[in-house]
């Protein structure tokens, strides 16, 4: 279990410093944590804590709200079935039970091997194109058993460069000069018309 590296360190705080609350970069620092080690950590957490002026438990429970937040190791690529109404009706049982199969893991089950973690999920919302899941949250729409099959193939092998491995949200890191902030005041200090609305009303006029 382990805190931020020293360079996550230094992102985390510049993630904060984009709020008026240290508290408002929970979500944001709960994603580094997760991109860090592939899921949150004790110890992450608490870092997250100290950070923000916050408590282990308050990290906990927003980061609880949310399914793709993971606070227990899971595989590199974790591989999400809708079985909601829509995909049930276009074969979703079949395709989690040949997942399972091709796998040699249950639901909630992780391969030896470390790299897939199996789930069975609710609407992921591809209602229109079921039987729907997601790896690491990228989508694979009206997926057959040979699709998954395909998929896992892909991924065993390393050609399916499309999908990073677990916690990766994107493979460009933002970032917000300072002049394009957009006025990073708590609400209560507020004395003028925040630079963003500003900004944008000048837009407006001309």
């Amino acid at each position: 279990m382990s805190r931020f590296s020293l360079d996550n360190e230094s992102i985390a705080r510049e993630i904060i410093s984009r709020y008026p609350r240290p508290k408002s970069a929970l979500i944001p620092l709960l994603h580094l944590a997760q991109e860090q080690d592939g899921w949150v950590t004790i110890d992450a957490m608490r870092h997250i804590a100290e950070l923000t002026g916050t408590t282990p438990a308050e990290v906990m429970g927003t980061g609880s709200f949310y399914e793709m937040f993971k606070f227990h190791p899971v595989g590199r690529y974790v591989i999400n079935i809708c079985s909601n109404i829509t995909c049930q009706l276009m074969g979703a049982e079949s395709l989690l039970e040949h997942a399972e199969a091709k796998l040699g893991v249950k639901v909630g089950g992780t391969t030896a091997d470390g790299l897939f973690t199996l789930e069975d999920v609710e609407c992921i919302a591809a209602c229109t194109e079921a039987p729907a899941l997601q790896v690491n949250y990228r989508y694979r729409l009206r997926v057959t058993a040979e699709d998954f099959d395909q998929l896992v193939d892909d991924i065993r092998s390393g050609t399916a460069r499309d999908i990073p491995e677990h916690g990766t949200l994107s493979l460009v890191r933002q970032s917000i000069p300072a002049d394009r902030g957009a006025g990073i005041v708590p609400p209560e200090q507020a004395r003028e018309v925040s630079v963003w609305m500003a900004r944008n009303d000048a837009a407006e006029q001309n």
